[in-house]
């Protein structure tokens, strides 16, 4: 799933299977890159070169710049760097609404963190776990239809989050007050909390929001 807000579709030209199969290809060279030692100066100056000819296809020469241009807010999810599937950065956490039953739905994750999202060797570094907090937590606020800005997340890390593990990370909205969202969120290696978190989120002003993402359809 890649939807940013209801009603607001991903960008057809962007978020396409093709465009997902290069990023999950690119993760596999980070994890590489990350990974592997026993390499000679030689293969890796021209993978390098390998890898700028294939920049260069994408349109992007050495010099041209980030490429960077303002888009809809709707385009967001497929970026992301957690759950993105159009994001070679993403570790990818793939994620659905899992219960609907309660007053608010309950949203999970699952995936696993490679090499490149190292801290303490063999470990998740602490600040992808908090990312990974953040960004389960904003969507199971949209499922719950209380969208917000991040205010305030605190986390509390039980155990070291182990990379290559399939881990699961589930959020929900605790309760609500006016436009202030209070949500949780947790992340299991199989039966073992690793770490949890709750989150303070604020639903700014139509005119606040207006002003950040532009107007809304």
């Amino acid at each position: 799933m890649s939807e940013a807000a209801p009603g607001i579709p991903d960008s057809p030209a962007y978020a396409t299977a093709e465009r997902a199969e290069l990023a999950g290809a690119l993760r596999g060279l980070i994890d590489a890159v990350m990974s592997v030692e026993e390499v000679d100066g030689e293969t890796l100056h021209d993978i390098a070169q390998q890898v700028e000819q294939l920049t260069f296809r994408l349109g992007r020469g050495r010099d041209a710049g980030p490429g960077y241009m303002p888009r809809h807010h709707g385009d967001y999810l497929p970026r992301s760097p957690i759950v993105g599937e159009a994001s070679p950065l993403a570790p990818r956490l793939d994620w659905q609404v899992v219960d609907r039953e309660g007053e608010f739905p309950i949203v999970e994750a699952r995936g696993s963190f490679g090499a490149a999202y190292e801290g303490p060797p063999s470990f998740v570094h602490g600040g992808w776990v908090a990312c990974a907090f953040d960004e389960i937590l904003g969507i199971a606020n949209i499922e719950a239809g209380h969208p917000g800005m991040t205010a305030r997340l605190t986390v509390h890390y039980r155990r070291p989050t182990p990379l290559f593990r399939d881990l699961v990370v589930r959020g929900w909205v605790d309760r609500v007050e006016g436009r202030r969202i209070m949500s949780r969120a947790e992340i299991f290696d199989g039966e073992t909390l690793t770490a949890e978190a709750e989150g303070l989120f604020v639903q700014p002003r139509p005119e606040l929001a207006e002003q950040y993402f532009g107007p809304r359809d």
